[in-house]
């Protein structure tokens, strides 16, 4: 990991082992969002992987929609399993990244695309800070693109 800001961004994410169960290691990404240099570092490093594989033909990215837990959005609402967006957020054919602050299983991330696919967004891509590898939650994604700045086994 060469890049100082990747490296700072890095250092921001704190482990819990043995956290919900024995085994298990939690990653918190709340330490990055405290500090504003890592913050920044985090933004800056996904905007421009974006600009590079999308350029500028990217029409919303998923958290300005917003994609929200059930009941949080007004209605009209649009429900898929817990994750809800109102109906008319996005035209058909919008071209859409769903972002994330961490991958595992994919379930979440699966379900915002679902949800995106209904109203007949293009998923172009999905991107996170953190990807907890051993989950294969990328492998649930496919065949929509998956980008992650850290992996975590």
């Amino acid at each position: 990991m060469a890049d100082p800001e990747l490296q700072l961004v890095a250092r921001r994410i704190r482990s819990f082992p043995d956290f919900p169960t024995p085994g298990v290691v939690f990653r918190d990404i709340s330490p990055l969002l405290k500090d504003p240099a890592s913050f920044r570092a985090a933004i800056g490093l996904l905007a421009r992987h974006l600009r590079a594989t999308h350029g500028g033909r990217i029409d919303y990215i998923a958290g300005e929609c917003p994609v929200a837990a059930s009941g949080a959005p007004p209605p009209p609402r649009a429900p898929r399993a817990e994750l809800e967006i109102q109906k008319d957020a996005l035209e058909p054919g919008q071209r859409v990244v769903v972002v994330d602050d961490l991958l595992a299983t994919g379930g979440t991330m699966h379900a915002a695309c679902e949800l995106l696919g209904r109203l007949q967004a293009q998923v172009l891509e999905c991107v996170s800070l953190v990807e907890l590898t051993s989950l294969k939650g990328r492998e649930k994604l496919a065949p929509i693109p998956f980008f992650s700045l850290l992996q975590y086994e």
